[in-house]
């Protein structure tokens, strides 16, 4: 049985000492309502219409990062990964200038962190549904630390932050994470699961009661993952919007980007013929 997270926050224009506590302490923290429904569904819309606009054009990548294909409850295709996405949409990339998010860098300790618009994948949109021709329905446990040394360079502290669009109870699926594991020393970090296939609960790991418009924060050193809904359709759906706090050396993507490794060894794990395009 999973535990379910219980502490949650609300944030104000500023952290406060408890709340970095346990940020400290366990590696992720919850904020409740961070922004409202009402916004919930201008950035819906936004994502929409930006996939709308990545079929049309048929684009399979943006600065060399792979976008994910799958089909929706009533077969047509939609996109299920999204990087990048606010350089497609003004309103996505309004929200990224939010004074709150800024102040996140606070989580960081003593490191001046940036959002990752333009490095790493950018803003990135999750979507996840259960159907039989869904691609993406759960993603297995990883941290997001060691994409630096792919990159060629040293793990650095980074922040991934997750604002959720649709509420997913835990019940449902969603996140799932090992607590404290921010802490771990390297060999734990690159060898404690196996990255993105192991999909086994574990005995420590706890889950969240999330709401449509709810921040979760997590320390990139943290083990997580992503639990596949028991729910087949419409009930399964979850939405995120991920961005990063990254520290170090700026690295800005552009259209001439290589893909990285390690989306070259998902891409052939999703589709071993190398095509994400899915034609309508």
């Amino acid at each position: 049985m999973v535990t379910k997270a219980t502490r949650q926050f609300r944030f104000d224009t500023s952290l406060t000492s408890e709340q970095l506590d346990h940020f400290q302490k366990y590696g992720i923290i919850q904020f409740r309502a961070f922004v409202d429904r009402a916004m919930v569904g201008d950035f819906l819309r936004e994502i929409r219409a930006t996939e709308r606009h990545l079929l049309h054009t048929r684009i399979t990548k943006v600065n060399g990062i792979p976008l994910k294909f799958g089909r929706d409850l009533n077969g047509a295709p939609f996109i299920q990964r999204i990087a990048f996405a606010s350089h497609y949409s003004p309103v996505l990339r309004d929200f990224l200038s939010d004074p709150r998010l800024a102040a996140l860098n606070g989580l960081l300790g003593n490191y001046e962190g940036r959002l990752g618009e333009h490095e790493k994948d950018g803003l990135v949109v999750n979507h996840y549904v259960n159907t039989p021709s869904s691609a993406f329905r759960q993603l297995g446990w990883h941290t997001d630390s060691p994409r630096d040394l792919f990159l060629g360079g040293r793990i650095l502290p980074m922040l991934n932050v997750g604002l959720h669009l649709d509420d997913c109870p835990y019940e449902n699926g969603g996140l799932r994470v090992l607590p404290g594991t921010h802490t771990q020393g390297l060999f734990r970090l690159l060898f404690k699961k196996r990255y993105f296939i192991d999909n086994k609960p574990d005995k420590k790991e706890v889950g969240f009661d999330i709401s449509a418009g709810d921040l979760t924060v997590h320390d990139g050193r943290l083990w997580h993952r992503v639990q596949q809904s028991p729910f087949l359709g419409e009930r399964s759906r979850r939405r995120v919007m991920y961005i990063p706090i990254i520290t170090g050396a700026y690295q800005p993507k552009n259209i001439h980007s290589a893909t990285p490794f390690y989306h070259k060894l998902g891409r052939l794990r999703l589709n071993p013929s190398g095509s994400h395009f899915t034609n309508p």
